[in-house]
């Protein structure tokens, strides 16, 4: 597509700094802070691993653990009871099956419970420096249809396997990690679903979606 390039040089410059936006220090750490951050915010997430991490500060901790015990530290994440059973059973799997260690590639990792493609993506990315696809995240699904990248049909229906699909066929691989930060700071800062501030977008010139809004 002849605007990708344009469209990732106008948010690289618009935010430089763009990356994760979850805190870890450690794979295994991100690994969590992935599962928790499903149907919860980001900020949410940071909130309550910084004591999570000083009850359960390695693997085995969080293997050995009753369910209940770590029900308590991330109940505010919301359907906390399926994520302390996902996270108590992936960390039993990565010391039982890969020697204490998290995953390095998309097949392992999608063995682990509570770890989808989405989550595995992330992982890879922001934990190994490794990209294997694309993050593909509700801001992601929004702008990418916004933008015309994918078809107004997989946007409208959230297919986010397809959406990928697609993506990495017209982004090239070496912005494979950052585009989806790119699209996400975008879509949280300027092209908010509400209300789009498309008067002062920088890519309203090549935005189809842009018109709308004036």
């Amino acid at each position: 597509m002849k605007n990708i390039q344009e469209i990732i040089t106008i948010l690289d410059k618009k935010y430089p700094d763009a990356d994760i936006a979850l805190d870890f220090k450690d794979v295994f750490q991100l690994l969590v802070v992935v599962i928790l951050s499903a149907q919860c915010t980001d900020k949410q997430v940071n909130k309550i691993s910084p004591e999570l991490f000083r009850s359960f500060p390695a693997i085995k901790d969080f293997a050995e653990c009753e369910p209940d015990e770590l029900e308590k530290f991330i109940h505010s994440t919301g359907f906390y009871k399926n994520k302390a059973k996902n996270i108590k059973a992936a960390a039993q799997m990565i010391l039982s099956e890969f020697g204490g260690k998290v995953p390095d590639n998309m097949k392992d990792l999608l063995k682990l419970p509570g770890i989808a493609r989405k989550s595995a993506n992330v992982i890879l990315s922001s934990g190994y420096g490794n990209n294997e696809g694309i993050v593909v995240d509700t801001h992601v699904i929004r702008l990418s249809g916004l933008l015309g990248l994918v078809p107004k049909k997989l946007s409208k229906n959230k297919d986010a396997v397809k959406i990928e699909e697609n993506l990495i066929k017209i982004v090239p691989k070496m912005y494979w990690g950052k585009f989806s930060h790119l699209l996400i700071h975008h879509g949280r800062n300027i092209c908010i679903a509400r209300r789009p501030k498309c008067d002062i977008c920088p890519l309203n010139h090549i935005c189809p979606s842009a018109f709308y809004w004036k």
